[in-house]
């Protein structure tokens, strides 16, 4: 409320002169006191220095003219350029989800007060949005987790029963893999939800990254078994102080994809290093690689790529990562590699996490 009063305030406010107006008048003023103070110049410049007389003076008055107007417009521009730009920083903010900026300013201008306060109102009420979506989304999937639950209970079950048919066995699988799919999302969204209102890493551990890695991999092994692939796997022996579930769920998801995108037969390349700042994980594919609009939207909130995989995954999954990764102090990217297919690197900053590398 305090946002919207300030903007009604605001704008409730008389102005007597426009924007324009007022800056056409300060341009105006400029001038005629920029060739007011280089006339003066001139006259000084004469007087102490007599042989100056023989450059003729209206060189020396459009000269000091010049110098004086490139001052004085520097000095307007920036009144009246820095709350644009300060403005264009906050609306990029609030395009990469963040609700938090607020925008001050010290001009006099009612427009830019008004532009302003309008600004944070609508940070304001997006924010309350945002909000008001999460928890209810939270307490959706709260509700659905326990009658999934028991329906994927009781369909394992009905499939361990002797008097089912193979018609019915086959309908009872499909139950069984929906509900699975559906805990899977119900899962995602609440470890999204509880990430999106935590600041802080918890449940810290010092535990061997490499062995985590390795785990993961034969954590998978029936995803790329039937696919006969093969890893080229360089891991340094690094221990790190961090929580290990929620970065397992970072390896995981990124195995998953490299997996799931990659042809049969191909191989997929892991590299685990130290560099001067912190940790560099690397995975690479051998697949169809990323577009351009992907590459945008690629850590967005239900954002698939490629729709032929739709009901392997459920969009959430590059987005838990990318938040994981933020509240580890680290960062996440993706690329495309010359030679085909793509690379995602995870960069884990030391000051964050202790590491060091055991010999």
């Amino acid at each position: 409320m305090k946002e919207r009063e300030r903007f009604l305030k605001i704008r409730g406010q008389k102005i007597r002169f426009s924007l324009r107006t007022r800056l056409t008048l300060l341009i105006g003023t400029v001038l005629l006191c920029s060739i007011a103070i280089a006339l003066g110049l001139t006259k000084l410049l004469e007087w102490l220095i007599p042989s100056v007389s023989i450059v003729p003076q209206w060189i020396q008055l459009n000269v000091f003219s010049l110098v004086v107007a490139t001052a004085a417009t520097q000095y307007l521009s920036k009144i009246f350029f820095d709350p644009i730009k300060a403005l264009n920083n906050g609306m990029q903010k609030v395009a990469d989800g963040d609700f938090s900026v607020r925008l001050e300013t010290n001009a006099t201008s009612l427009e830019i007060q008004e532009m302003f306060a309008g600004f944070n109102m609508m940070v304001k009420e997006l924010s309350s949005t945002e909000i008001l979506q999460t928890d209810f989304v939270s307490a959706v999937s709260h509700e659905f987790k326990t009658p999934i639950n028991a329906i994927e209970g009781y369909t394992t079950l009905l499939q361990s029963t002797d008097n089912i048919d193979e018609v019915e066995n086959e309908y009872i699988e499909k139950i069984l893999f929906n509900t699975k799919r559906l805990s899977s999302l119900v899962s995602h969204i609440l470890l999204l939800s509880k990430l999106e209102n935590q600041t802080i890493q918890t449940n810290r551990e010092t535990y061997r990254l490499d062995e985590q890695l390795r785990e993961a991999i034969l954590a998978l092994e029936s995803a790329w078994g039937p696919k006969e692939m093969e890893f080229d796997v360089d891991l340094e022996t690094i221990t790190y102080s961090g929580n290990k579930t929620l970065l397992y769920h970072v390896w995981s998801n990124l195995l998953s994809n490299a997996i799931k995108f990659s042809p049969d037969g191909s191989t997929i390349t892991l590299r685990l290093k130290t560099a001067p700042h912190g940790i560099v994980f690397s995975v690479e594919d051998q697949g169809i690689g990323l577009s351009e609009e992907a590459q945008k939207h690629l850590f967005d909130k239900f954002y698939q790529a490629d729709t032929s995989h739709k009901s392997d995954g459920n969009g959430l999954g590059l987005a838990l990562v990318k938040k994981i990764v933020t509240l580890c102090g680290g960062t996440v990217s993706a690329e495309n590699r010359a030679e085909g297919g793509c690379r995602f690197t995870v960069m884990l900053h030391t000051d964050i996490g202790y590491t060091q590398t055991v010999a």
